[in-house]
C-alpha cells in the first residue's frame, strides 16, 4: 500500500516505492517473516553450501555446528536492522541516509545491488539448469547438443536457452510486484519442507540407513587443519545472509509490530538453514556410498537418477524453490537500490528489470564452478564489502542516534541528513577503514597478488573478514561521530533550511 507523496519532499529523493508504508500497510506477521525465511533458506545454494563443508572436509557434525553458528551470528544484525524498518516504515535505501547523507546513501545501496545480481544470475542459472535436466530427462540428445555461443562464455547453447527461459519467469514475477513475493513465499513454504525431506528419505534407504550415511570421518588430520578451514567457512556462513541483514528493513517495514519480525526471523532463518544444511551433508555424504563419489550439487545428483519421472518431478520442485528464494532475496533489495539512485525515473519494477540484466551480464555460471571458489572467493569476499556497511548501520541507528530518526528529513535535500552536499564524510572514512584491512587478503585469494608478498598477518585477517570489517568501520564511525551535536529528535525545532523548503513547496 502507498499513499500520496508528501509535498514537503524533495522529488528527486523519493517515489511510491520508497515512501514509509502507512500503518494500514503493515500486515505481515510472524507466520509471514517464518514463511519468508523458510522461502528463501530451501534453496539450491544453501544446499550447496552446506554440501561444500562436507567436500571440504569436514564430518556431518563439524558442518552443522559450523552452519547453525553462522546463522545464529547473523541474525543478530537481522533483528537490529530490522527495528528500523518496523519503526519507521523505511527501506534499506532511506535507512541509510542516516549515516551516509541522503546522496551518499547510494554507496553502500549500490554495493548491496551488485551482489544481489549476482546472486540473481547465480539463482537463475540453477532454475535453468534444472530446466536443461527436466529437458535431458525427456530427450537424452539434449546434452550433445552444439555449443554455438562464443568459447569466452563457457556454456553451451542449450543450457545458456534454459537459463533465458528461467529468468523470464523472474522477470514476470519482478512485474506483479511485492504482494505476489508474500503470496509465493506462503505457497511454497509446506511444498519445500516436505520436498526437503522426501530428499533425505530417499539418501537415508538408498545409502543403507541414516548411521553410515552420518558416520563419514573429517578428512582434518589436525586440529590446525580444522581451524584453517572452520574461520573462513564460518565467515562464509555468515557471509551468505550478510546481503539480507542489510536490507531487512525492506521486509520488516511491512511488519505489524516488532514482535512479528523478531519472533518470525529467530523461528525461521536457524532452524530452516540447519534442517537444509543436514539434508545438504546428510545427501553429499550419501553419495558417496551411493555413486562411489561425493555429489555435492543436488542438480548433478538427481541428474543421475534413471526414473524419468524422477527426474522430472525432482527437477521442477527444484525450479519452484528457486523462484520463491530468488524473487524475495536477490529482487526486493536491489529494486529499491537502484530506485534510490533516481527516484522520479526508477521505480521497483524498472530497478528489478536492472537486476536481472545485470545478473545476466555477469555470467553467474563462472561463480559456482567450484566449492573453494563459491564459498572462499564468492561468499567471504562480497562480505568484506558489507561487513563494514552492516557496522556504520548499527552504530549509527543504536549507539549514535539511540534510534531515533526524522523521517521526513530522509526525504529532504536540506535537512538533518544532509551533512555536506548529501554526503556524510565520517561514514566514507570509516567504510574505507573497514574494506582496506581486508583488501589484500581478498587480492592474494583471486591470485591478483602473490601470497608470499603480502604478510601472512593480512591473508589470516580475509578469514574475519565480516567480522573484522563490522568491527573496524563502527569503532572509527563512533569515535568520529560522538563528538558531532546530537541529531535533533521529532520533539525538536527543524532548522531552518528545513523551513524554507516546507514553504516553497507549500506554495507548489
Amino acid at each position: 500500500m502507498t499513499t500520496e507523496i508528501s509535498k514537503a519532499y524533495d522529488a528527486e529523493l523519493t517515489n511510491h516505492d520508497l515512501q514509509p508504508v502507512p500503518p494500514e500497510g503493515r500486515s505481515w506477521s510472524v507466520l509471514n517473516f517464518m514463511a519468508l525465511w523458510i522461502g528463501m533458506c530451501i534453496c539450491i545454494p544453501s544446499y550447496m553450501i552446506a554440501s561444500s563443508l562436507i567436500e571440504g572436509g569436514m564430518n556431518v557434525t563439524q558442518a552443522l555446528i559450523t552452519v547453525f553458528l553462522g546463522n545464529v551470528i547473523v541474525l543478530i544484525p537481522m533483528i537490529l536492522n530490522g527495528h528500523v524498518g518496523v519503526k519507521y516504515g523505511i527501506p534499506f535505501p532511506i535507512y541509510a541516509r542516516l549515516s551516509f547523507g541522503v546522496k551518499g546513501a547510494n554507496i553502500p545501496a549500490v554495493l548491496r545491488a551488485i551482489v544481489a545480481c549476482g546472486w540473481f544470475g547465480i539463482q537463475c542459472w540453477i532454475g535453468g539448469t534444472a530446466i536443461f535436466t527436466m529437458l535431458s530427462a525427456v530427450w537424452p540428445e539434449a546434452v550433445n547438443a552444439p555449443t554455438i555461443l562464443p568459447a569466452f562464455m563457457g556454456v553451451k547453447l542449450l543450457p545458456f536457452l534454459c537459463f533465458l527461459a528461467f529468468w523470464s519467469i523472474n522477470l514476470l514475477l519482478i512485474h506483479k510486484g511485492i504482494e505476489s513475493i508474500k503470496k509465493l513465499e506462503t505457497f511454497c513454504a509446506p511444498v519445500l519442507i516436505l520436498s526437503g525431506i522426501g530428499l533425505l528419505l530417499w539418501a537415508g534407504q538408498a545409502a543403507g540407513g541414516f548411521t553410515g550415511m552420518l558416520s563419514a570421518p573429517s578428512k582434518f588430520k589436525t586440529s590446525a587443519e580444522f581451524w584453517a578451514f572452520f574461520i573462513p567457512s564460518l565467515t562464509g556462513m555468515v557471509g551468505y545472509w550478510a546481503t539480507l541483514s542489510l536490507n531487512i528493513p525492506d521486509f520488516t517495514r511491512y511488519a505489524k509490530d516488532q514482535r512479528a519480525q523478531i519472533l518470525g526471523q529467530t523461528l525461521g532463518l536457524p532452524t530452516t538453514m540447519t534442517l537444509i544444511a543436514f539434508i545438504g551433508v546428510a545427501v553429499t555424504s550419501a553419495s558417496f556410498g551411493i555413486f562411489g563419489e561425493r555429489i555435492w550439487d543436488p542438480i548433478t545428483l538427481v541428474g543421475k537418477f534413471e526414473n524419468p519421472l524422477i527426474i522430472f518431478t525432482a527437477m521442477f520442485l527444484i525450479c519452484v524453490a528457486t523462484l520463491a528464494m530468488n524473487v524475495a532475496a536477490n529482487v526486493v533489495a536491489p529494486a529499491n537500490d537502484f530506485a534510490n539512485l533516481a527516484p522520479s525515473k526508477i521505480d521497483f519494477k524498472r530497478g528489478g528489470t536492472l537486476t536481472a540484466i545485470l545478473g545476466l551480464l555477469i555470467m553467474p555460471w563462472k561463480l559456482i564452478a567450484d566449492p573453494s571458489g563459491y564459498i572462499f572467493t564468492w561468499l567471504v569476499g562480497y562480505s568484506a564489502l558489507l561487513g563494514p556497511v552492516a557496522g556504520i548501520l548499527l552504530a549509527d541507528y543504536f549507539l549514535v542516534r539511540r534510534s531515533h530518526v526524522v523521517v521526513d528529513d530522509l526525504y529532504r535535500l536540506q535537512g538533518l541528513y544532509t551533512y555536506q552536499n548529501g554526503y556524510n564524510p565520517i561514514a566514507l572514512i570509516a567504510l574505507t577503514a573497514g574494506v582496506l584491512p581486508n583488501l589484500p587478503g581478498f587480492l592474494t585469494q583471486i591470485k591478483a597478488l602473490d601470497a608470499a608478498v603480502v604478510p601472512d598477518f593480512f591473508n589470516q585477517l580475509y578469514h574475519y573478514a565480516w567480522f573484522a570489517g563490522l568491527a573496524v568501520a563502527a569503532l572509527v564511525y563512533v569515535a568520529l561521530m560522538k563528538p558531532q551535536p546530537k541529531p535533533l529528535t521529532t520533539a525538536q525545532p527543524l532548522p531552518e533550511p528545513i523551513e524554507i523548503v516546507e514553504i516553497a513547496n507549500a506554495g507548489d
